[in-house]
């Protein structure tokens, strides 16, 4: 499975504290499988870019660095946080005109970033006022939001002790379908995309 991590503008350590966060708790097939996770390594305003996201990824595939596998029909799960998500979104879209696949869209925080593709689609969000908001812009199924609310960067750098609020938007917004944490929530997402 190739994991594409599009960061927002913060400290990288964010970013690995991120990864560690759900990698770690994981003991099933993702960690041992090994997932193969290409961190995009957007310095200042990059991560808005989405030329810069898939101009990387191109260059990645070509050389196959850092394990990603295959080539352009290799199927790519974007996970994507804040700022990273406005370029994420359009490198999708890019992708997909290059004849990539994309398995799956997953904006953490992408507050205001309007989301749609022919691609399912998730958020996670850090409050119910992020969450709503932002599902007037495009969700998919399956969606996430901290209760009790956290800051921004929380549910970035901390996921696994993030609780929340698991909801399936095509019935409705709200009352809560169950209660995870954002780790637990992402893994479960993994996980599915992980048998299809």
């Amino acid at each position: 499975m190739n994991i594409i991590i599009c960061p927002g503008i913060h400290d990288p350590a964010f970013t690995q504290s991120f990864i560690s966060g759900w990698l770690d708790i994981s003991n099933d097939s993702i960690a041992q499988n090994q997932a193969n996770i290409l961190v995009f390594p957007g310095k200042d305003f990059s991560s808005l870019s989405a030329l810069h996201i898939l101009q990387f990824l191109r260059v990645s595939v070509a050389h196959r660095r850092y394990r990603l596998t295959g080539s352009l029909k290799s199927p790519i799960i974007f996970i994507s946080f804040s700022a990273g998500v406005v370029g994420a979104i359009g490198a999708a879209h890019l992708w997909q005109l290059l004849g990539g696949r994309v398995k799956a869209f997953i904006a953490i925080d992408g507050w205001g970033v309007p989301l749609q593709g022919n691609f399912p689609i998730h958020r996670m969000s850090h409050d119910y006022f992020t969450h709503w908001s932002s599902c007037l812009l495009g969700s998919g199924q399956n969606n996430f939001y901290a209760e009790p609310a956290v800051d921004h960067l929380s549910i970035w750098r901390s996921p696994q002790i993030v609780q929340g609020c698991w909801v399936d938007s095509s019935i409705e917004i709200s009352p809560p379908k169950g209660r995870l944490t954002a780790t637990e929530f992402l893994l479960m997402l993994l996980k599915r995309y992980e048998a299809n």
